[in-house]
């Protein structure tokens, strides 16, 4: 058994389990999304000249993102991402741990409830830590 078993596929199901990333340097954000963030590298390759695909997973989700160079179809500017979000447990120990990395994090605000701080890649991709207490 698997430590992240993937879930079967339901009829009618849209399960989200990929999202790509624009970034400049596939190097540099992989660093950082592994080193600083925490993410595990799940792919790294290269299945022709001038393309490469990187996928990376946060802890505990079913959804990964992918860093690419040189796949067509997929070119957006780096930097154009807003908002993803990676839902917490505890988000001042989150915070904690990406501050603690050297990740530049917001303050947690409280939006009606729900608690949130944010932070960017290298690229300037925004990202929001989230958290709903009734989870």
């Amino acid at each position: 058994m698997t430590e992240n078993p993937v879930p079967a596929v339901a009829p009618d199901a849209l399960m989200l389990e990929l999202v790509l990333v624009p970034v400049s340097d596939v190097d540099r954000a992989k660093s950082f999304y592994t080193e600083q963030v925490g993410f595990t590298a799940d792919v790294d390759v290269s299945p022709s000249a001038g393309v490469r695909i990187v996928q990376l997973t946060p802890p505990g989700s079913y959804c990964s993102i992918t860093l690419s160079a040189g796949m067509p179809g997929t070119a957006m500017a780096p930097g154009t991402l807003r908002g993803l979000h990676l839902v917490v447990s505890d988000i001042a120990a989150a915070r904690a741990k990406l501050v603690e990395r050297g990740v530049d994090v917001g303050p947690v605000e409280d939006l009606g409830g729900v608690l949130y701080a944010g932070f960017a890649d290298p690229d300037g991709n925004t990202w929001t830590l989230q958290h709903m207490p009734w989870r």
